[in-house]
C-alpha cells in the first residue's frame, strides 16, 4: 500500500508539472526540485531534533516497565479487557502485552507502540482457533489502536516544540477530546458487529467514570474564551506531563530500580527508533515536496475549498486535510504532511494546530492492519477495516469541531 501511495505521489507530481509547463510555466521544474531539496533538508533537521526527545520518553517508559507500573496497569485494566474480549481467559498473558501497547498509545509514542502491539497480537493469535482469520479480540485490539487511545500526545507535542510552537502543549485538551470521540466510535462499531454486551457492571462503571471526567472537563471550559481555552490546555497539559514523569521516577526509586541504568537502556532504544524512522520520514517528505512544488497539492485543496465555500462553510480547515487524508494509510506520511503544513502555514496557525489534532486523534488504519495482521499471518480481516475507518472519520470530524472551538 505504502509503495503505491509513494509512487503515486511522484506520478501525480510529474503529470501536474507537465500540465503547468504546457500551460506556459517554464519555471515549474525548478520549483519542483527546489521543494524536493528543501523537504530533504527539513527531514534531517527534524530527525536530529526528534532524537533527544524520543530517547527521553523511551527511557522513562523503560523505568516504568521495570518498576512494575505497567504490570499494575495490566491488573487494573484486566476486568474491563476481559469483558470486551470474553474469549481471552482471565489473567492471560495477552492482557499484559495489550496493556503495554495501550500504555505506549496513551503516551502518544506511536513508534514505540508498534513492537508492543506485535507482541500483543501474537499473544492473541495463540488463542485464535482460525489462524488465517482475525478473531474478535484481535479486531477489537486493532480498532482500539487505530482509534489512537491518546492521553498524553507526546509525539505531537515534541514535533510542535521542535517546530518552534509558542506553547506546544496547547493542543493537549483538544486532542484528548478528539481521540475520545474516535475511540468511542470504534468501540461502539465493534461492539455492534460482535454483539459485545456493554451493559454489564464493569463496562458501565468505566464508561460512567470516563463520561463523568469528560463532562466535568467540558463544564469547566464551557464559558471560556479561545484565549482562556488555550491557557487551560497549556497549563494542564504541562502539569499532567510533569506529574507523569514524577510518578515514574518515584515508583522506580521506591522499587529499588537502577533508574539511571534503565533510563539509559530505554534511551538507546529511543535513538535506534529515531534512526529507523528517519529514512521513512525523508522519503515521505520529499514526495510531499514534489506534490507541493508541482502544484498538484494546491490544485486538490483548491477543489475541496471551492466546494466548501459554495456550501457557505469556513474553509480554513482545508489546509490541514492532507494530514487527515493520509493518516489511515501511513503514519510516517501523515507525520510528514503535518510537518509540511506547519512549515508552510506556521506551527501556530489554525492549519498547523488542526494538523496536530488530526495526527493525535486517529491512527494509521491500513498500516496497523498490515503490520499487526501480517505479523501473525492473518489474511481474512473480517470487519476490521470498516470499524477502523469509522473510528478515523469520527476522530477527524471531532478534531475539526474542537479546533474551531479552541482556536477560533
Amino acid at each position: 500500500m505504502l509503495n503505491r501511495v509513494w509512487g503515486g505521489f511522484f506520478l501525480l507530481s510529474g503529470l501536474a508539472a507537465l500540465m503547468q509547463w504546457y500551460g506556459g510555466n517554464d519555471a515549474i521544474f525548478a520549483t519542483l526540485i527546489e521543494q524536493v531539496m528543501s523537504m530533504a533538508k527539513l527531514a534531517v533537521e527534524i530527525a536530529i531534533g526528534l532524537a533527544g526527545i524520543m530517547a527521553l520518553w523511551m527511557g522513562l517508559l523503560k523505568i516504568a516497565e521495570h518498576s512494575g507500573l505497567t504490570d499494575k496497569l495490566a491488573r487494573w485494566l484486566s476486568p474491563l479487557l476481559h469483558r470486551l474480549m470474553p474469549e481471552v481467559p482471565k489473567g492471560d498473558p495477552a492482557f499484559g502485552a495489550i496493556t503495554m501497547n495501550l500504555s505506549a498509545n496513551v503516551l502518544g509514542l506511536d513508534n514505540a507502540a508498534t513492537p508492543m502491539g506485535l507482541r500483543a497480537m501474537k499473544a492473541l493469535q495463540r488463542l485464535n482457533p482460525r489462524p488465517d482469520t482475525a478473531s474478535n479480540a484481535q479486531i477489537l485490539f486493532l480498532v482500539l489502536n487505530t482509534s489512537s487511545v491518546t492521553l498524553f500526545p507526546i509525539a505531537v507535542l515534541l514535533y510542535r516544540a521542535q517546530q518552534g510552537a509558542a506553547n506546544p502543549a496547547e493542543v493537549f485538551v483538544p486532542i484528548l477530546l478528539a481521540t475520545t470521540a474516535s475511540t468511542l466510535a470504534g468501540l461502539l462499531c465493534v461492539a455492534a458487529v460482535q454483539r459485545i454486551n456493554l451493559l454489564n457492571r464493569v463496562v458501565l462503571l468505566w464508561a460512567a467514570a470516563i463520561v463523568g471526567l469528560l463532562m466535568a472537563l467540558l463544564a469547566t471550559v464551557a464559558g471560556y474564551s479561545a484565549q482562556q481555552l488555550q491557557g487551560f490546555s497549556v497549563f494542564w497539559g504541562n502539569a499532567a506531563l510533569c506529574a507523569f514523569i514524577g510518578i515514574i521516577l518515584a515508583s522506580g526509586y521506591w522499587r529499588g530500580v537502577a533508574v539511571f541504568d534503565r533510563f539509559v537502556e530505554g534511551a538507546k532504544e529511543g535513538f535506534h527508533t529515531t534512526v529507523s524512522i528517519a529514512p521513512y520520514l525523508l522519503a515521505m517528505l520529499v514526495a510531499i515536496g514534489a506534490l507541493r512544488g508541482s502544484g498538484a497539492l494546491e490544485l486538490f485543496l483548491d477543489g475541496i475549498r471551492s466546494v466548501v465555500l459554495v456550501l457557505g462553510w469556513d474553509g480554513r480547515f482545508v489546509d490541514a486535510l492532507p494530514t487527515a487524508l493520509m493518516k489511515p494509510f501511513s503514519g510516517s506520511g501523515a507525520r510528514a504532511m503535518m510537518l509540511e503544513t506547519m512549515s508552510s502555514h506556521g506551527v501556530d496557525s489554525f492549519a498547523g494546530r488542526l494538523a496536530a489534532l488530526f495526527q493525535g486523534s486517529t491512527e494509521t488504519t491500513f498500516y496497523v492492519l498490515a503490520v499487526y495482521f501480517g505479523g501473525v499471518g492473518i489474511r481474512h480481516t473480517r470487519h476490521a477495516i470498516p470499524c477502523g475507518l469509522a473510528a478515523d472519520l469520527a476522530g477527524i470530524l471531532a478534531a475539526i469541531a474542537v479546533a474551531y472551538w479552541f482556536f477560533g
